[in-house]
């Protein structure tokens, strides 16, 4: 399933290593030495072990608790650091677009264009970012069953484009906090697609009565080994130089310099399984 991505997306090395890949960066794109410094210290940690690398990072949040809460630098502005960190690093990026409008918009700069996961079941939305011809990450809902994204990939697939990725990344679990359930992975690699864990997200606790999302950093290994385990294509990890200053969802990042400590456990994980 890796392989068929490496057909649509520039720069996708070692595809051939039997590795997982790896989408990972900060939460939002905070500036462009952020961005470049983060990129190039993942991509030499992937070219090491020989891990597939798509970078990724939202060019505007628009899912925000509070209306004070930080959104971005500015759409193109964004953008077209996501466009450079591209070309310069050599490596595929992924965005989240959040209305149908956006999808041209985005699919000039990026590779790869998220669906949010509150947003998995807008049809015009899919439809919309289907037709640019760009990989389509979609990520699960968190009310939503593993079975149920068949819907999903449907419509993607029936607006003409058959590069499609699913993403998990937990279910709600009452008001504040998400459970992974591990069986939705395999239930969707059914429908002949890549299957990605977004790690950092699945260990938010959200809906806080501060505004601000809390997280569970210190279980993104255990959660990042299971998927492996269970046979995930991708995974999906926030990091960030300083968590405790990123501008948006520090509470669920893994730090920076603990990526590379991380990715070698995962790889042999993948290796005892393999």
């Amino acid at each position: 399933m890796i392989q068929a991505l490496a057909n649509v997306l520039p720069h996708f090395r070692h595809t051939d290593s039997g590795q997982f890949f790896l989408m990972a960066g900060p939460c939002v794109i905070e500036g462009e030495d952020m961005a470049l410094r983060i990129a190039e210290q993942v991509r030499t940690l992937t070219d090491k072990l020989q891990i597939p690398y798509i970078f990724k990072g939202s060019y505007r949040k628009a899912n925000r608790s509070r209306l004070d809460s930080y959104t971005g630098i500015g759409d193109e502005k964004a953008l077209r650091i996501l466009q450079k960190v591209g070309r310069e690093i050599g490596v595929p990026t992924v965005t989240d677009i959040h209305e149908s409008e956006e999808a041209a918009l985005a699919a000039e700069y990026v590779d790869v264009l998220q669906i949010p996961a509150f947003l998995c079941r807008q049809t015009d939305l899919l439809v919309a970012a289907a037709k640019t011809g760009k990989v389509v990450n979609v990520k699960k809902g968190q009310f939503l069953s593993g079975e149920s994204m068949q819907f999903a990939v449907d419509k993607v697939r029936q607006s003409g484009n058959e590069n499609v990725i699913l993403t998990d990344r937990g279910n709600s679990f009452g008001y504040s906090d998400l459970v992974v359930d591990f069986r939705n992975l395999p239930a969707m690699r059914e429908f002949g697609v890549p299957v990605v864990m977004d790690v950092t997200h699945s260990l938010q606790q959200p809906n806080q009565s501060s505004g601000v999302t809390g997280g569970k950093p210190q279980l993104i290994e255990t959660i990042a080994k299971a998927a492996i385990a269970v046979g995930a294509d991708g995974l999906f990890i926030e990091t960030h130089p300083t968590p405790a200053t990123a501008k948006s969802d520090g509470a669920n990042m893994l730090a920076l310099d603990r990526l590379e400590d991380l990715l070698v456990k995962l790889t042999r994980v993948r290796q005892a399984i393999r």
